[in-house]
C-alpha cells in the first residue's frame, strides 16, 4: 500500500501512557509516523512535549478542550489522502492492520470500515492472538457494522455526507450522528476479521467523567442530544431493536463458524464474546 494512501489521526487529553503505547505500536508494526496527524486537547500531563518529539506528519495543539469532533476534523483535513484512519489513542494495533483493513474494504466496495476489536485489560498476548484471530477470520464481516473506535473513511464520504460535527458539547455524540448520515445517504460500511485491535476502554471519557463527577454509569453529553437525529419515539425503539437483532445474529453466526466474534471483552482473564 502507497503510503499516500492513507493518513491516520486521533484525538487526545491527557493520557500520555495510553497514548505512547499506542504510538509504539504502530512504529511497531512498521506505520509511518509521517503519516500521522495527532490532535491534542489541552493536555497538561507532557503529552505535547512527547508528541512534540515524534516527527510526526502533523502535531496540533488546541489551547484546551474542544471535543472529538472538532479534533477529528482538524486531523482529517490537515493531512488528506484517498483513506483517513480516525481512531483512539488509548489502542494498540497488530501485525497488517491497516493493509488488511482497506484491502478489504477496496474488494468489498466499502467505504467506511472498522476492525475487530478485543476491549479490557491486556492481560494476554495480543500479538499472537491477533496474528491468529486476522486469519481465522480474515473473511468474517459484519455488513453494516461499524465503531468509532477506529475506522477508515474514504474521501469521497467527505464529498457526500462532509466532516464530524464541530460542537464540543457533544461530548461524544459526534460519531453517532456521522454514522447516522451515512446510512442516510446509504453509505456501504462494515467491521472486519481481517484486521484486529486491542482497546482499553474509552479512558479519555472516563477521565472527563472523573473531572467532571460523573459516575462511570453516567453520560458526557446532554441526555437530549437524540433530538439530533430528528427521529421519533417509535423510530428510535424500532431501530434499537433492528440493531439489537442484528448484533445477536452476528453474535450467533460467528461464533458457530468460528468459535469466537469480532467483538472481545476480556473479564477474569478470559474472553468474552459479543
Amino acid at each position: 500500500m502507497k503510503s499516500d494512501q492513507y493518513a491516520i489521526t486521533f484525538a487526545c487529553y491527557n493520557q500520555i501512557n495510553y497514548t505512547r503505547q499506542c504510538i509504539d505500536s504502530m512504529v511497531k508494526h512498521g506505520i509511518d509516523l509521517k503519516r500521522v496527524v495527532v490532535v491534542d486537547n489541552g493536555s497538561r500531563d507532557g503529552t505535547c512535549d512527547y508528541l512534540a518529539s515524534l516527527g510526526l506528519g502533523g502535531l496540533i495543539l488546541n489551547k484546551s478542550n474542544l471535543g472529538c469532533g472538532v479534533a477529528w476534523n482538524q486531523g482529517a483535513l490537515a493531512l488528506q489522502a484517498e483513506w483517513t484512519v480516525v481512531m483512539n489513542n488509548d489502542v494498540l494495533v497488530s501485525a497488517n492492520w491497516l493493509e488488511n483493513l482497506i484491502e478489504t474494504a477496496e474488494q468489498n466496495q466499502l467505504k467506511i470500515i472498522s476492525p475487530a476489536l478485543v476491549e479490557g485489560k491486556l492481560d494476554y498476548d495480543f500479538d499472537e492472538f491477533a496474528g491468529n484471530a486476522s486469519l481465522k477470520m480474515a473473511k468474517a464481516l459484519r455488513l453494516g457494522g461499524k465503531h468509532a473506535v477506529c475506522l477508515a473513511i474514504h474521501d469521497s464520504v467527505w464529498h457526500e455526507i462532509g466532516y464530524f460535527q464541530p460542537v464540543p458539547k457533544l461530548l461524544g455524540y459526534e460519531d453517532t450522528l456521522f454514522f447516522h448520515e451515512a446510512e442516510k445517504a446509504g453509505i456501504a460500511c462494515a467491521m472486519t476479521g481481517a484486521s484486529w485491535l486491542h482497546h482499553y476502554g474509552s479512558v479519555t471519557q472516563t477521565a472527563m467523567k472523573q473531572e467532571r463527577g460523573l459516575s462511570d454509569k453516567q453520560g458526557l453529553g446532554n441526555r437530549y442530544n437524540y433530538r439530533l437525529l430528528q427521529q421519533s419515539w417509535l423510530e428510535r425503539k424500532l431501530r434499537k431493536m433492528a440493531r439489537l437483532r442484528q448484533a445477536n445474529q452476528w453474535h450467533d453466526s460467528e461464533l458457530a463458524q468460528y468459535g469466537m466474534t469480532l467483538h472481545g471483552i476480556r473479564q477474569n482473564g478470559e474472553f468474552n464474546w459479543q
